[in-house]
């Protein structure tokens, strides 16, 4: 909501959406505060894209205005698959004028800022011109008078529909002002009842926020629905994106997560490869080379039912893709593949996946193809030899995690080969990639490693150490040891960042890829990528340290970097959103880079409530097993399961940052931590007290 008050009138402008329909609300208020009359012309203005880039379609999109509407449609039958799609901009009010000519509404060389028609020294009527072969927009005028006090309502619709018939209805079935109000409030009920599933209350207001709010939202709305950001706007699925980003819904929006892991399933090869991203209404995707996108399909399968105890999902079905693959000169290409008639559970496409991610070269790991988690590293096995020793440790938690997924289903084949595959990548990375300080990234095709002391540049990466953690699978002191490095070389605490490698490719006679491309200190080459940032804190609460982790956390939280004028003037991107990148490049230390559409925020909503407040779901029992600030001495949370509350206060008397629990629930003693969950319309009450020792 936006309010402005100006020469005696008052204005107040509520945006929303429909909550089930492609609609955009603005609700406009406007007020008389002045002691005379006034007359005054509202002017509503959209440009049109219809498709990618404006400047590729704005010749495609014509336009056609309905008088009895109030409103102008627009279409684009050039599209391929939205060609019978019907756009539409209309407003309540009765209109005076209208055009779909940007030029005629700016002028030439004109910009909104003064746009030509509404200039004062050179007022001009709206030609009423629509049609095709403009610079397409859509402008509507209407003539409101207000006596002094008085106030009134309007509303201007942006939306989409297959049919024109429907653009129609949805026009008019939104036109009433009660009726757009009551749709945007029914959109807001909605979201607070889903992002009110999981309240915290700690001693930082700012950590509550992003936990309570904000990171989940721009999770759900902006990465799994929306798919679409200033920065990136394709509508596509990727196939590791969403995965990761489904986790975090496990808690609010279970369906939804159950619902992707079915979908994602059906964008895999009979191969055991996968799309490593696709257009949801077409299919059409890019068949790659990348080595970890099909791993993510068993990782996540295993954490939603981990956290929903809902094994069933492991026997629903889904298609195989059937596609020619890729030779051994090309990287990628981008198809339309075809269903191959093939038709598995989903615990058969996680095996299949599994069983093509296992490759083995000269020093023992996985192959890394064109590139693993880091899409940017796309040259260091361009040759087909290259290796990765992230995606090792990814492999090993993901191949013992369904091992005992597959030994629980009676596959006891399949466990004893995932977990010999598993001790197998352990030890070629012990006994090869260990740096002395730290462990390396990857070998290039020559067998050069990367992130070594011995490179030129890349010499530590974050991910290699993070993960020797994450997995369980690294050697104690060689953990330690790797944090340390970690915290020596990437952690900058004057910038209050953590960067993903350093130094930054530059001039380094092996190419690493188009990381290369961007400049030292930006987005994944030498800047703080927050995805793997959230990693090491991850990494950091698992040792046990609940002070640094907490600290490391809140330098990604956004609403650190905009405390205060000067912070934000540095940071100059939103203080609500988690920020794909932040720079550590000469003269913009500290910039915030892409926002929103960032798998980051799905990761920074699971690090913060499993990994420091403790939340672990297991089904139908909870465990609250934090790595907190020693200097908390209490927080709570409440937990809505089904009808029943959970309201739990934890209390740190011994000022420890972890500790061993004891539990009271409904006032009794629970002798082993585990709360049973009860869909009873209860509420419960459960506290939690650490002790040390």
């Amino acid at each position: 909501t936006f309010e402005h008050e100006r020469n005696g009138i008052s204005t107040r402008l509520s945006l929303g959406i429909a909550e089930h329909e492609a609609v955009k609300l603005a609700t406009l208020r406007i007020t008389n505060t002045a002691g005379h009359p006034r007359r005054l012309t509202i002017t509503a203005y959209a440009e049109w894209t219809l498709g990618v880039l404006r400047e590729h379609t704005q010749h495609q999109v014509t336009t056609f205005y309905d008088r009895s509407l109030g409103t102008i449609f627009a279409r684009n039958t050039f599209d391929p698959q939205f060609a019978g799609w019907v756009a539409f901009w209309s407003i309540s009010e009765p209109v005076t004028g209208h055009t779909g000519d940007r030029r005629e509404f700016i002028g030439r060389n004109g910009s909104l800022a003064s746009p030509f028609s509404l200039r004062s020294d050179t007022p001009t009527k709206l030609s009423d011109s629509t049609g095709a072969g403009m610079d397409p927009c859509a402008v509507l005028q209407c003539a409101i008078e207000l006596a002094p006090g008085e106030t009134r309502d309007l509303v201007v619709a942006l939306g989409a529909a297959s049919r024109e018939e429907e653009a129609r209805a949805l026009v008019a079935k939104y036109r009433p002002v009660g009726t757009a109000r009551a749709a945007v409030a029914d959109t807001v009920k909605a979201w607070q009842r889903r992002l009110s599933t999981i309240t915290v209350k700690t001693p930082e207001a700012s950590f509550d926020a992003m936990l309570n709010r904000w990171a989940l939202y721009q999770a759900l709305s902006c990465r799994m629905w929306g798919r679409s950001g200033l920065y990136q706007s394709s509508g596509a699925y990727g196939f590791r994106d969403q995965l990761q980003d489904s986790m975090a819904f496990v808690y609010a929006e279970r369906q939804v997560a159950r619902d992707h892991i079915v979908r994602a399933a059906g964008r895999q090869f009979v191969e055991g490869d996968v799309q490593h991203w696709w257009h949801p209404h077409s299919g059409r995707g890019v068949r790659t080379k990348f080595s970890d996108d099909l791993a993510w399909l068993p990782f996540v399968v295993d954490h939603y039912i981990r956290v929903s105890g809902d094994e069933s999902v492991l026997d629903e079905k889904a298609p195989y893709l059937t596609m020619r693959e890729l030779t051994p000169e090309e990287h990628e290409v981008y198809d339309l593949p075809q269903e191959s008639g093939e038709v598995g559970t989903v615990y058969d496409h996680c095996l299949r996946a599994l069983h093509r991610a296992c490759t083995v070269g000269s020093h023992g790991l996985p192959l890394i193809g064109i590139g693993d988690w880091n899409d940017g590293m796309n040259r260091v096995g361009v040759e087909g030899r290259g290796e990765t020793v992230w995606l090792a440790w990814f492999l090993v938690t993901t191949l013992r995690a369904f091992a005992a997924r597959a030994e629980a289903r009676g596959d006891a084949a399949t466990a004893t080969d995932f977990r010999g595959k598993a001790d197998a990548y352990v030890q070629a990375i012990e006994s090869t990639s260990w740096d002395g300080a730290w462990y390396r990234r990857a070998y290039f095709d020559d067998g050069a490693p990367l992130g070594s002391a011995e490179s030129e540049e890349c010499k530590i990466d974050a991910i290699a150490q993070s993960w020797s953690i994450i997995s369980g699978a690294g050697q104690p002191e060689r953990q330690r040891q790797a944090m340390q490095s970690t915290e020596e070389h990437l952690v900058r605490n004057d910038a209050r960042l953590i960067m993903l490698l350093t130094p930054p490719f530059d001039k380094t006679s092996h190419d690493p890829g188009y990381i290369k491309g961007y400049l030292p200190g930006v987005r994944e080459n030498g800047a703080q990528y927050t995805h793997a940032a959230l990693w090491t804190v991850l990494a950091t609460a698992l040792q046990g340290n609940g002070d640094r982790a907490f600290e490391l956390f809140q330098y990604i939280n956004p609403f650190t970097h905009s405390a205060t004028r000067e912070a934000a003037d540095v940071y100059k991107v939103e203080p609500y959103v988690v920020v794909a990148d932040l720079y550590t490049a000469e003269g913009h230390l500290g910039r915030g880079g892409w926002t929103w559409y960032t798998g980051s925020a799905s990761w920074m909503y699971r690090v913060g409530l499993e990994a420091i407040l403790g939340f672990h779901k297991r089904g139908e029992t909870l465990h609250i097993e934090p790595t907190i600030p020693r200097t908390w001495k209490e927080y709570g949370i409440e937990y809505r399961h089904g009808s029943s509350i959970y309201q739990i206060t934890v209390k740190n008397p011994d000022g420890v940052m972890r500790g061993r629990s004891e539990v009271i629930v409904d006032g009794k003693p629970c002798a082993d931590g585990a709360i049973e969950l009860a869909d009873d319309g209860a509420t419960h009450r459960v506290e939690v007290t650490l002790r040390g020792g």
